[in-house]
Parts: C-alpha cells; structure tokens; sequence
C-alpha cells in the first residue's frame, strides 16, 4: 500500500470513528472535551480557546501551511509549471468550483439563511480524492494525476480566496496592520534566502496571532507562510525541510483529528427529512452532480481555448477525475465549520451532504474507473 492510499484509508477511519463517538453513549463525554478551555501566554498576553478551536484553527493552519507550499511546488516545479500546463486545469477547477456553488444556491434559493454555504461543495480535497482513487483505481494513467493533482491544488487555492474574502468576522484594522508587519518579514527572509526554519516559524507563530485577532480566519497565515518559504529541488531548502517534517504529523495526526472531530453527525433525531434539507441536499449535489459536470465543462472550455487536450488524451478519459473530484471531505467540512454555528441544525445538515456526497462520489468514480475510463487506450 503506498502513501496516498494509507493516507485516504485513514481518513476514512476517522470519519467512521467520529461518526462512531457522536453518536455512542461517549457523544456527551466528548462534546465536553472538545469544550476544554486550553490557554497559552505570558502574563497579561494569552490566548484561550476551547480544544476544538484549537485543532481548527491552529493545528489546520499547519495543514494550510503545506498546502501554500504544494501550490508553490506545482506552480514552480510540478503540474503547474508553465502556462500551457496551466490552463487546462485552471479551466477545469473554475468550472468545478462554479457550478456546485450554483447547485447549492439554487437549491437553497428563498432560505437567505442557507445560503452562507454556498462554497462548501466548492472544495477539493487533495489528500482524500488522491487517496481513494488510488485505492479504487491504480491504473490510473500518469497525465491524469497529474490533472487531478493540479485541479486540486488551483481548487485549494480558490477556497483559500474564498475563505479569506467571505468567512470573515469583523475585520480589527489593527491587528491587520500587524499582520502585513509579519507577512513584511517573511517577505524579506525569503528574498534574503534565509535557510534557517526558525527564523520563519517565530515569523509565521507571529502572523498566526495577527490574523486570527484580526477577525480573517487563522488557517490563511499557514498558508502565507507556505507561499513565502524558499523552495529548490535539492531537498535543502526551507521549504522541502519543513514540509518532511511536518507532512508525517499532517497525515497521521491532523486530519485524522480533524476528521474525527468534524464529520461527526448526531442521527439519534435523524429521519428522511434531513437526508432530504435543502442544505443536505445542495452540498451532496454539489459534491456529486456539480463537480464533475463542472469539471468537464471547464476542461473542453479550456481545452478549446488552449489548443487541445494533450496528445491522446479524449474529454471522456477525464471522467473518472472529475466525479473523484466530488470528494470534498476536509476542506468542505472545514469551509461548513466558517459557514454555519457549530452544533446547529444547518452545521450538521452539511456535514450530512459532504459525507453523502463524498461516499457517492467515491462510489460513481470507482464505478466508472472500473469500466474502463481509469486506463484507456490512447486516442486515435
């Protein structure tokens, strides 16, 4: 088993086990541990939050942070690398983040209330769609994962634009100021080429403070942090160090703990009528209709402006990617966390639609990668 299937199977476990918990005679047990009040400071300066902001907003900005850095690799080194690259799956991404929202709007159109999450089946999840679709389709040409691997990565990168322009709280106009102080001094000891980590994690710990008092959600400055670290193909620049030391901790740790804490949904009260909620059913059709139709959309717009498809690629090869692209599990949970009150009915609406949406999508990608879009023949 290499990395990206390990790495989608426990993924998946931990939202089985967080399904598990929330809903076993622990459920009140671990609502009051994710409510633990945890503080860190020095005198009059400290920061206190409840353990579950904690992981969401602390231990996710380390998720956030290889994620500016994988976007940063890509662009540079990767899938991303020149601009020909580029506009296939930039296409592909903006349809796939375009229509689910639409869906989603549509569905929940005439319940204002509703539509703040409109972007919670936007997102791609890296890890996961990687993950599974290398456990259910190991043939899966090379040219193809590299096309999913770049949509995820641009679709990463909207969902950061759109935490940061529409799930923010009041802005502090200070703390901001503060804020483009820390991103000043990254900005310098990447110019400078400093390869010492320190140096950025003291930086980026100071940036994380600004930006979460700030009122923009904190997970951004991981990804700042991510962005402005020095990167080569030698293995010893800031960059690759940081990201061989944390990526173990990312995989085994924090998503695990975020999926753990975040997919689980009470169903002791559960009936047809929250399979069938508006909320439910925009996110699951979002994840499930919306980002393959929307994929596809974008990849023959693209291609057609662009000049093509690569040499014996045909629009229909692309099909399993996209409908394994309807896998949304970290960053649409995370994206409903900002979009709804923790515990509400609309918070766990969501988290219903993504995991239907994410097991459907999972289920329809096998499918049609079983029945021969995984590996077909070259184009003629």
């Amino acid at each position: 088993m290499n990395n990206a299937q390990r790495d989608g199977l426990l993924l998946a476990g931990s939202a089985v086990l967080g399904m598990a918990v929330m809903n076993s005679p622990l459920a009140q047990e671990a609502h009051h541990l994710l409510a633990l009040p945890l503080q860190v400071g020095v005198g009059d300066w400290v920061l206190a939050k409840p353990l579950e902001l904690w992981i969401n907003d602390f231990l996710m900005a380390i998720f956030f942070l290889l994620v500016g850095v994988e976007i940063k690799h890509e662009w540079q080194h990767g899938a991303l690398a020149t601009p020909q690259a580029r506009v296939l799956p930039l296409g592909a991404a903006v349809g796939g983040m375009a229509v689910p929202a639409l869906i989603f709007v549509a569905i929940n159109w005439g319940q204002p209330p509703n539509l703040a999450g409109w972007a919670i089946p936007a997102a791609t999840d890296i890890a996961f769609a990687i993950g599974l679709m290398a456990l259910a389709a190991p043939g899966m040409r090379g040219p193809l994962l590299a096309f999913l691997t770049a949509v995820a990565v641009i679709d990463d990168l909207g969902a950061i634009i759109v935490i940061a322009l529409f799930y923010t709280d009041q802005l502090s106009k200070g703390m901001l100021g503060f804020a483009a102080v820390g991103v000043g001094a990254l900005f310098v000891l990447s110019s400078l080429r400093v390869q010492r980590i320190w140096p950025y994690v003291a930086v980026g710990l100071f940036l994380w403070v600004c930006v979460l008092k700030s009122g923009v959600h904190a997970t951004l400055a991981g990804v700042v942090m991510g962005l402005f670290l020095p990167a080569s193909q030698d293995g010893n620049s800031p960059a690759e160090k940081l990201d061989h030391v944390l990526k173990p901790w990312v995989s085994w740790l924090i998503l695990p703990l975020f999926g753990l804490v975040n997919a689980g949904v009470p169903l002791g009260g559960a009936s047809w009528d929250m399979l069938v909620q508006p909320v439910t059913l925009g996110v699951a059709a979002g994840l499930l209709l919306g980002k393959p139709v929307g994929i596809l959309l974008g990849t023959w717009v693209a291609s057609r402006v662009g000049g093509g498809l690569p040499e014996g690629m045909r629009l229909r090869d692309y099909v399993p990617v996209a409908c394994f692209c309807g896998i949304g599990f970290t960053m649409a949970l995370f994206i409903a966390t900002l979009a709804f009150p923790p515990g509400s009915a609309a918070a766990d609406a969501a988290k219903m639609g993504v995991l239907l949406g994410t097991l459907c999508a999972f289920a329809l990608g096998t499918l049609v990668a079983r029945l021969g879009g995984a590996n077909p023949s070259p184009a003629r």
